[in-house]
């Protein structure tokens, strides 16, 4: 295990998505308690008068026996059963609401995590040296000043609300029951109030905390980071998702240039070969983007929103496709056949009679720029 010195690296996606199916995420203990105690608290005051009402009545219930159930001392279970029912019935929404909490806080709180592993026998977990590591450890000591801190807060907090209603107390002995009863319960909704608050304040510094500890422990060492990039290179779902990705966005690329071509040359449906040419400069004409089936169909779309002509010439378009990757220069061998096209497209575009334009050329590739669709070269004779 590489000491912490040399763990400067921040964790991969990889490392962290193992941590989490080995049930390790980043969750605060305190975040659950603090929201759950606040959340009962709140159901508690929405409805303390009808919960007492319902426990009273069930209560007074307990009392009341009818001569049924006198003779026949076997229904005492049943009816004693039925009193439980209705007390539980009584305080089910404060149940129900603690429920509901701790579900949202944990989906919150490092998600949803159901992992064997963390449970599962292991060495490591039955190691005593391992096991004395973890009792005096870094993570022990922190955890330990947690607790007395949480002790300290909320032993503060409760001298606080006693002490704050010290000569009210004092009198309760000589108060009727129904005022002393009062005074009892308010003092006890205080103080229950503010340790609940006293414990959302140390929730809030424990969520960062604990993330921050989290990815602390997760962090790799530069040997680390390097053998699982080689090992994640080497897969070949991998090697395809990164050769589609670059595909998409080759693709993407060449779409944008579209714009920018001056003719479209196709055969006419498989392939799509797009150029684009400068005049004022010395330079060839420069292939922008092409495609075939479906690549060649979008380059043929976007010609037409933009409006550049479309020139059907299948032995170019192939001569082309397989000559030429995208923002170089035509191949010296098809200068005439390209100049050859991109002079009728400039005189369509050209001012003047109509009758003063260009015939439609007869583009001629040479034998050696010949290819067949797969992209096999023709045997010298005829275009396949």
């Amino acid at each position: 295990m590489a000491d912490a010195e040399d763990r400067t690296e921040q964790p991969t996606a990889r490392r962290l998505r193992k941590a989490r199916e080995d049930g390790q995420v980043a969750r605060s203990q305190e975040l659950p308690a603090a929201t759950i105690v606040i959340g009962a608290l709140f159901m508690l005051f929405m409805t303390s008068g009808w919960i007492m009402n319902r426990l009273s009545s069930v209560f007074a219930n307990g009392f009341v026996f009818d001569r049924k159930t006198l003779d026949k001392p076997l229904l005492l279970p049943q009816t004693f059963a039925g009193q439980l029912v209705d007390a539980f019935m009584a305080v089910a929404p404060v149940v129900g609401l603690t429920v509901v909490l701790a579900i949202l806080v944990s989906s919150v709180n490092g998600g949803f995590l159901f992992s064997l592993k963390s449970v599962a026998p292991s060495a490591a977990k039955l190691n005593p040296m391992s096991g004395l590591k973890r009792m005096f450890g870094p993570r022990a000591w922190v955890e330990l000043g947690k607790a007395i801190v949480k002790f300290l807060v909320v032993g503060a907090v409760l001298w606080w609300v006693i002490a704050h209603n010290m000569s009210s107390l004092m009198n309760v002995g000589r108060m009727g029951l129904e005022p002393a009863l009062a005074l009892s319960g308010k003092v006890i909704a205080e103080s229950i109030l503010w340790v609940s608050l006293s414990l959302a304040l140390i929730a809030l510094a424990d969520v960062p905390y604990q993330r921050y500890d989290f990815m602390k422990r997760m962090r790799m060492t530069k040997q680390e980071v390097k053998d699982e990039f080689k090992e994640m290179e080497g897969r070949p779902e991998v090697k395809a998702q990164i050769r589609r990705r670059q595909r998409e966005i080759a693709n993407a690329r060449m779409i944008k240039r579209v714009k920018d071509a001056d003719v479209v040359i196709t055969n006419p449906q498989h392939f799509a070969v797009a150029l684009e040419y400068d005049p004022t400069s010395d330079g060839a004409p420069i292939l922008v983007a092409k495609g075939v089936d479906h690549m060649a169909q979008r380059i043929r779309e976007e010609a037409d929103v933009h409006g550049i002509h479309i020139f059907e010439a299948p032995p170019l378009a192939r001569a082309l496709y397989y000559t030429t990757e995208a923002e170089q220069q035509v191949p010296e061998e098809l200068y005439q056949a390209v100049a050859q096209v991109i002079a009728y497209v400039f005189s369509l575009e050209a001012p003047g009679p109509q009758g003063a334009r260009m015939k439609r050329p007869h583009v001629k590739v040479p034998p050696s720029m010949w290819f067949n669709p797969d992209g096999s070269k023709v045997k010298e004779g005829a275009l396949a």
